[in-house]
C-alpha cells in the first residue's frame, strides 16, 4: 500500500552547539555558591536590626507616655488648688491664695511653675502675664473641667493644666438655673522633670538590650552552628565512602528536613549502581562472546598465511569473512542491548507512532533476505489508524529481531507473517510475528530472553542475544510479550511460533506526520 505524502516540516532557525556552550558559560559565570548558614544568618539578624530602634522608638513613646500620667496628676491638683482659692466679690474677682497653697506651687525645684487667673472679661488677676491663652474651641468650655495642653512660656516648651470657674458658685457643684460667669485657672510647668523620667526609663530598657543584643547574636549562631551539624556530619560521611560504595546512606541519624534530600541521594546512587552494573556486564559478555569469534578469525588467518594452494587460501579467507561477518553481527546486537537497557523515558520521550507504517517500513528491509531464504514474507495490517507512544528507533530494532529470529527458523518454503491489530474495547495494540518452523517449546520459553541463551539442537546461527534486546524494549515501553504456537499450524507437524507484543493503545487521532 503506497504511503500517504506528508507535509515538509516548517523552517526552523538552528542553533548551534558553540551559542548553546557560550551561554551556558555565561549562566554559569553568573551563578555564585549561596551560604545555607549565611542566608538563614542573614535572614534572622537583619530583621532583628531593624526591629531594634524600631523598639527603641516603642519604647520612648511608651516612656513617655507613662511619665505624664503621674506629672499631669500632680499638674492636675495644683491647677484644682488654685481654682478652689479664686472668689468673686462684690462683683470683682479676688484669689485667696494661702501659704501653703503657695507652698504647692513652688515646691518643685526641678521645673519652673508658672501660674495665671483671668477674670471673666479676660483681664488678669494674678500670675504670669506671658502665659499663652488656651485655643478657641467650637464647644463651649465645662466649668470644673481640667485639660491639659503643650504650650510654650518664654520660649520654653511647658506642660499646662487649665479649667474654668464658675465665679457664680461657692461650691463645685454648679446651678444650671443661673448663667455661668467663667474665669480662666493655669498652671503650667517645665519638662525637666519629665525628660529626666524618659531618659531613665529608657536607660533602663536600652542598656540591657545592650547587653541581650550580643547574647542573642551569640545564640543564634550557636544555634545555626549546632543545627546544621548533622550536614556537616553527613558530608564527612560521604566523603569517607570508598569511591566504589555505591550502598544507601544511612538515614538514621538524619534531621527529618534532610530527609527527602538523602531519599534523591539515595535514589541517584541506585541509579548510578544499576547502570555501572549494566556497564560491567556488557563489558563482560562482550569480552566473553568476541573471544570465540576473534580467535576463529585468528586460526583462519594464520591457516590462510601457511597456505599455498590459491583455493585453499580462498576457502579460508571466505571463512574468515564469515567470521568478521559474525563478529560484526554480535558486536551491533551487543550495542543494541546497551542502548536498549540505558534508555529511558526521560532520556528521549516517547513520541505518537503510527504502528501500521512503522512495521511496513521495518518489513521492507526484510524482502530480499526471504527471497534468498525461498520463504514468503507476508504483512497483514487493518485499514484504520493504529497509534502508540514509544521509541521509533527502538520499536524498528525490536521487530528486526523478531522477523530475524522467524527467517532464520523457518524452513525453505515456510512462510512468516507480521501482523498489526488492535483491541479497540481495552485500548490495546498488538503487534505479531508468525512462522511455521519449529516453535518453542512451553518449557523454553522462561529463558530464552535471558542472554546468549540457546535451545539446545538447533543449528541456527546466532548470538543468543536477538529476543534479550526484544525484552528490554518491551519493558522500557510498559508493554507485554507473549510466545504462543502458531494457531495456524494446528495439526500439522511443526507447531510453528507466534511472538506477539502488547502495547497500549492510543487515542484514535492522526498525528500531524500523517495529514495530507
Amino acid at each position: 500500500m503506497p504511503d500517504a505524502p506528508r507535509q515538509h516540516p516548517p523552517t526552523v532557525d538552528v542553533i548551534t552547539s558553540d551559542a548553546i556552550d557560550a551561554e551556558a558559560t555565561a549562566h554559569s559565570e553568573e551563578r555564585t555558591h549561596r551560604s545555607l548558614f549565611g542566608e538563614i544568618l542573614d535572614w534572622m539578624l537583619v530583621p532583628l536590626l531593624l526591629l531594634w530602634p524600631l523598639s527603641i522608638a516603642i519604647t520612648y513613646l511608651v516612656a513617655k507616655s507613662i511619665a505624664n500620667e503621674p506629672f499631669d496628676r500632680a499638674l492636675e491638683d495644683k491647677v484644682t488648688v488654685v481654682a478652689q482659692q479664686v472668689k468673686e466679690v462684690n462683683g470683682r474677682v479676688i484669689t485667696r491664695l494661702t501659704g501653703p497653697a503657695t507652698d504647692i506651687l513652688h515646691a518643685d525645684d526641678v521645673d519652673n511653675i508658672y501660674y495665671q487667673i483671668l477674670d471673666s472679661r479676660g483681664i488678669m488677676v494674678e500670675g504670669d502675664p506671658e502665659m499663652p491663652l488656651p485655643s478657641e474651641e467650637s464647644d463651649p468650655p465645662q466649668p470644673w473641667a481640667t485639660k491639659f495642653r503643650y504650650d510654650f512660656v518664654r520660649n520654653t516648651e511647658v506642660r499646662i493644666a487649665y479649667m474654668y470657674v464658675d465665679l457664680h458658685k461657692t461650691q463645685v457643684e454648679p446651678q444650671l438655673s443661673i448663667e455661668p460667669r467663667l474665669a480662666l485657672v493655669q498652671v503650667g510647668e517645665t519638662l525637666e522633670k519629665r525628660s529626666q523620667l524618659v531618659n531613665q526609663i529608657i536607660k533602663g530598657v536600652i542598656v540591657p538590650e545592650f547587653i541581650i543584643l550580643p547574647v542573642a547574636l551569640i545564640l543564634v549562631w550557636f544555634a545555626l552552628t549546632r543545627g546544621l551539624r548533622p550536614l556537616a556530619e553527613l558530608q564527612q560521611r560521604i566523603r569517607a565512602r570508598r569511591p566504589d560504595d555505591l550502598s544507601p546512606i544511612d538515614s538514621g541519624y538524619v534531621p527529618e528536613e534532610i530527609l527527602p534530600l538523602v531519599g534523591s541521594l539515595n535514589d541517584m546512587l541506585e541509579r548510578l549502581s544499576q547502570s555501572i552494573k549494566v556497564q560491567k556486564r556488557f563489558i563482560a559478555d562482550a569480552a566473553h562472546q568476541m573471544k570465540t569469534p576473534l580467535a576463529g578469525m585468528r586460526m583462519q588467518s594464520e591457516l590462510a598465511l601457511r597456505q599455498t594452494d590459491q583455493a585453499e587460501i580462498h576457502k579460508s579467507l571466505e571463512q574468515l569473512a564469515k567470521s568478521s561477518s559474525s563478529a560484526t553481527r554480535m558486536v551491533n546486537q551487543l550495542l543494541a542491548l546497551a542502548r536498549a537497557e540505558n534508555q529511558t523515558p526521560a532520556t528521549k520521550p516517547m513520541q505518537l507512532l503510527e504502528l501500521s507504517e512503522l512495521a511496513r517500513d521495518t518489513l521492507q528491509n526484510w524482502v530480499q533476505t526471504s527471497f534468498n531464504k525461498k520463504i514468503d514474507l507476508g504483512f497483514e495490517q487493518p485499514d484504520y489508524t493504529i497509534l502508540v507512544k514509544g521509541d521509533a528507533t527502538m520499536l524498528q530494532e525490536l521487530l528486526n529481531n523478531l522477523i530475524d529470529n522467524a527467517l532464520n527458523y523457518t524452513p525453505a518454503g515456510g512462510q512468516a507473517t507480521v501482523r498489526v491489530r488492535a483491541d479497540e474495547t481495552n485500548k490495546l495494540a498488538f503487534l505479531e510475528v508468525e512462522d511455521n518452523g519449529p516453535g518453542i517449546a512451553a518449557h523454553e520459553r522462561g529463558h530464552i530472553f535471558e542472554r546468549f541463551y540457546r535451545i539446545l539442537g538447533s543449528n541456527v546461527e546466532g548470538s543468543g542475544l536477538g529476543l534479550a534486546i526484544v525484552r528490554e524494549i518491551v519493558q522500557q515501553h510498559e508493554a507485554e510479550i507473549e510466545i504462543l504456537n502458531n494457531p495456524h499450524c494446528k495439526g500439522q507437524k511443526s507447531p510453528g511460533c507466534l511472538v506477539r507484543v502488547t502495547l497500549h493503545l492510543e487515542p484514535n487521532t492522526v498525528p500531524l506526520d500523517y495529514i495530507v
